[in-house]
């Protein structure tokens, strides 16, 4: 259950941080309206970032890294966490817990110089929010908010925060609680518009995220986040909801085109539709890319999660993703593609 206004009023003494401290502005480095790529564990890696940066993002955010793992100095997070020029404006998100780690893993966070941090408080997976982190801390509202104005205070960069609608059907407080977070010092929200007993199931209610956009009090930007599959539903929910972002998940995965897409359709000009060429070639820049970060046999292995997406809806392409999923080198990759190359669209 959520606890009253008036406790939090009183928690973050009685005046945002905003106001204790002046900070950079979140909004004063986004366009009027932001078109997104949303954070997702082993998908928005350094090189993919890049990719979606080169076809029209406005923003990318990192994949969520454990402060556990950052205050242990584990080099797999921070290699997943580092970034380019080109890729600015750029969060880096973060999830945990702990006070003490949060805190710390914010300032090593802080030292690597992104535009901003974002704290996860919406991934639904078992093992992150069965242990309190992500969204399985919406179920002791106190505890977030206290880890966040933690964050807030301890670092000079600005901070976010992407979370769900709530825990459950029963307990969906998003309109009151952006208010919140808002008090306790961040500077933006994105909202995923499930709850987390929801995962990824039904379909995301942008209802509930338009009505913490239109609270009079809420004075941050708000991005709406699930379920954008076509040009045509992003125009729309820009038009329905009038949000400041739109973060795109799912959909994106190995169709970076997308954002280029958008753009195009909010100008009224000729739609890009990408060749099997064109995916052919993107894909192995995607695999290059990927090997100067992550070497050839780890590529490999993380290249599985797209190539289905980067092919999708091509005839007779299976027997070859069932080559891609088992390949273990370049060279054999890229005379897959080859092959894929030559198929019917």
């Amino acid at each position: 259950m959520v606890t009253t206004t008036a406790f939090f009023c009183n928690f973050a003494g009685g005046e945002t941080i905003a106001t204790k401290k002046k900070k950079r502005m979140i909004k004063d480095i986004l366009p009027d309206f932001v078109l997104g790529l949303s954070p997702m564990d082993e998908i928005t890696t350094p090189e993919y970032r890049e990719i979606c940066k080169e076809y029209g993002a406005d923003v990318v955010f990192t994949e969520f890294v454990s402060t556990d793992a950052l205050i242990r100095d584990v080099e797999k997070s921070y290699k997943k966490i580092t970034f380019s020029e080109k890729q600015r404006p750029l969060a880096i998100q973060i999830f945990g817990n702990d006070e003490k780690t949060l805190v710390n893993a914010a300032q090593r966070v802080e030292e690597l110089k992104p535009d901003w941090i974002d704290i996860n408080w919406g991934c639904p997976m078992k093992r992150i929010a069965g242990k309190g982190s992500g969204s399985g801390i919406l179920q002791d509202i106190p505890k977030m908010l206290r880890l966040t104005k933690a964050v807030v205070d301890s670092v000079k960069l600005p901070v976010s925060v992407k979370t769900r609608l709530g825990y459950d059907e029963k307990n969906k407080p998003i309109v009151e609680l952006a208010e919140m977070l808002q008090d306790v010092g961040i500077q933006l929200i994105s909202i995923h518009g499930r709850t987390k007993t929801q995962m990824y199931r039904g379909s995301a209610d942008w209802t509930l995220i338009a009505k913490t956009k239109e609270n009079p009090r809420l004075k941050i930007p708000v991005f709406g986040n699930g379920d954008i599959d076509s040009v045509e539903k992003f125009l729309e929910y820009k038009k329905r909801y009038n949000l400041d972002g739109i973060l795109i998940g799912r959909y994106a995965i190995g169709n970076p085109y997308f954002f280029l897409q958008c753009k195009q359709a909010l100008k009224n000009e000729k739609i890009y539709q990408p060749t099997l060429q064109d995916r052919v070639e993107i894909c192995k820049k995607h695999i290059l890319l990927s090997i100067e970060n992550n070497g050839e046999e780890r590529t490999c292995i993380n290249m599985r999660k797209f190539y289905p997406r980067y092919f999708l809806g091509v005839r007779n392409f299976k027997p070859f993703k069932l080559q891609l999923l088992a390949s273990k080198t370049k060279e054999e990759v890229f005379d897959i593609l080859s092959q894929v190359s030559k198929l019917e669209e």
